[in-house]
């Protein structure tokens, strides 16, 4: 069995031709970057000076992310490095994004994820509710439990690390079913292979619950925030993204359960097993309990606004205080400090979490969000955006809210096929703003079906590094992650355009 981090090196490994595709698009990547640039630099687009310029730059950073010839983090900052050097920005306000408020958001929640990884709390989650008497020894409840424990986990820490975590978890479970099933090997390795797409599957949908599930997420709120002026509350994003995942999850148990669960036999001995890997946990720790603790206020604080609202308090002295002294920023901080002041053993001086333990957070992500916002707001101060959709508008046979959700929803999800789901959003968000405010139609349903579609991303292993941990078990093969995941890409476009429509003009 893989541990958590043999698991977690699986999303950079990839199959020899895979490997060869990376490392040609690269190459094209280095020289194809440059060429892009110094082209819309010279070329006579009839622009002013400072808005060619940025069209320059942005032209580059969409080809390095998109061929991720340098690392996409390292690209995200290239971009403003670039814009202040060559004059289109002073450094104040080309490297302001980098402190937005949002960031705090990242750094708070990031730190949370990794004291539950530190102490444990993530497995303990995961075996305690595989461990349930109602699941018992019924395949399709093991493998329901199993993707709600994957979808749900995924709400507040990275697909990435939900999926790292729970893989050697369903690889003891799939090589238990194997040993007491002799004589149904093959409806053995189509259950493999359901849990595995699974695994990767519902921690990529289960990420869109919530603003902090995922990058882009934060990253469509940001946008909206900051060029829009439109605030979407840590609620009010939940009201939205939890009937997205609860479709997507209800139409990934029934696709598997009819191509890969039923007719499977019980899974005799599955609970012992699960139990038997709870109880070497231990009972719960002081640190454990600590990091719930710090989870629970965190939480707490971000839906409260939400909680006045239901009230019809979202309008009194204290709710107004509330929302402009506690945003989702300062929350997130406030529970990663709870982390350093509460103690595991006084007498020692240990807390809940080192620093030396918070710092291994993914500050790429950090730098990413804060690059991408910085460029996406240079061009919208330097009137590159506004040209940008003027052009793009004219193209256009149908300028309705309907029609840029659709075409915007479907561009993410095809982009993030090929790019990484944080830099889709980066790209695909600030042209569905400016294309919207160019044909006057309101934002946020486009920005919301691009920020939704861009979480998508199913159909190769290089696609999402969930589907390259997964994809390294051997018992996905790759066919079957296209069809599947093409399918669900298809399913996903249905709901998200639908929701975003149906529930976008009341939420927001």
């Amino acid at each position: 069995m893989q541990s958590f981090h043999q698991a977690f090196g699986a999303a950079e490994t990839y199959s020899p031709a895979e490997e060869q595709f990376n490392r040609r698009r690269r190459t094209i990547g280095m020289v194809a970057s440059p060429l892009v640039f110094f082209g819309l630099w010279l070329a006579p687009l009839g622009l002013a000076a400072d808005t060619q310029t940025m069209a320059a730059i942005m032209g580059l950073v969409i080809a390095l992310w998109l061929t991720e010839a340098l690392p996409i983090a390292v690209t995200a900052v290239l971009g403003p490095m670039l814009a202040i050097v060559l004059g289109v920005a002073p450094a104040r306000q080309a490297l302001a994004p980098f402190s937005d408020p949002i960031i705090f958001l990242f750094i708070g929640s990031f730190m949370l994820a990794q004291a539950m990884f530190v102490h444990g709390v993530d497995r303990r989650i995961a075996y305690t509710a595989l461990a349930l008497p109602a699941v018992g020894t019924s395949p399709f409840r093991i493998l329901l439990m199993y993707a709600s424990v994957c979808a749900c986990l995924s709400m507040w820490i990275s697909n990435t690390a939900t999926t790292a975590m729970m893989f050697p978890i369903g690889l003891s479970i799939i090589a238990h079913l194997a040993r007491g099933a002799r004589g149904h090997q093959d409806q053995v390795r189509r259950y493999a292979m359901a849990m595995m797409l699974l695994t990767s599957f519902a921690a990529s949908v289960g990420g869109m619950g919530t603003p902090v599930g995922t990058p882009p997420n934060l990253i469509g709120i940001g946008m909206l925030e900051k060029i829009v002026g439109a605030k979407i509350t840590f609620f009010a994003w939940m009201a939205i993204g939890l009937p997205v995942v609860a479709l997507l999850f209800g139409y990934l148990l029934l696709q598997f359960y009819f191509t890969s669960v039923r007719g499977m036999p019980a899974v005799e001995g599955g609970t012992a097993l699960v139990q038997s890997e709870l109880a070497t946990l231990g009972g719960i720790t002081r640190g454990q309990r600590n990091v719930l603790i710090a989870f629970g206020v965190t939480v707490l604080l971000w839906v409260l606004p939400g909680f006045f609202a239901l009230a019809g308090q979202e309008q009194s002295a204290f709710a107004r205080r509330y929302a402009e002294a506690m945003p989702e920023g300062i929350a997130a901080m406030v529970g990663a400090l709870l982390l350093f002041m509460l103690p595991v053993d006084w007498k020692a001086r240990r807390f809940t979490i080192t620093w030396d333990e918070a710092v291994k957070i993914d500050w790429g992500i950090v730098l990413l969000y804060g690059g991408g916002l910085a460029v996406g707001e240079l061009a919208f101060s330097t009137g590159l955006a506004r040209a940008l959709g003027e052009g793009i508008t004219s193209w256009l046979p149908t300028q309705s809210t309907l029609s840029l959700t659709v075409l915007f929803t479907f561009a993410a999800i095809v982009v993030s096929e090929a790019a990484s789901n944080t830099a889709s959003a980066n790209m695909i968000i600030p042209i569905a703003i400016a294309v919207s405010q160019s044909a006057g139609v309101r934002p946020i349903e486009p920005v919301l079906g691009a920020t939704l579609g861009a979480s998508m991303g199913f159909m190769m292993p290089i696609s999402t590094p969930p589907n390259a941990i997964i994809y390294s078990s051997g018992y996905v093969p790759i066919g079957q992650m296209m069809r599947h995941g093409i399918w669900l890409d298809l399913v996903a476009f249905v709901v998200i355009v639908v929701l975003v429509m149906t529930l976008g003009p009341v939420l927001f």
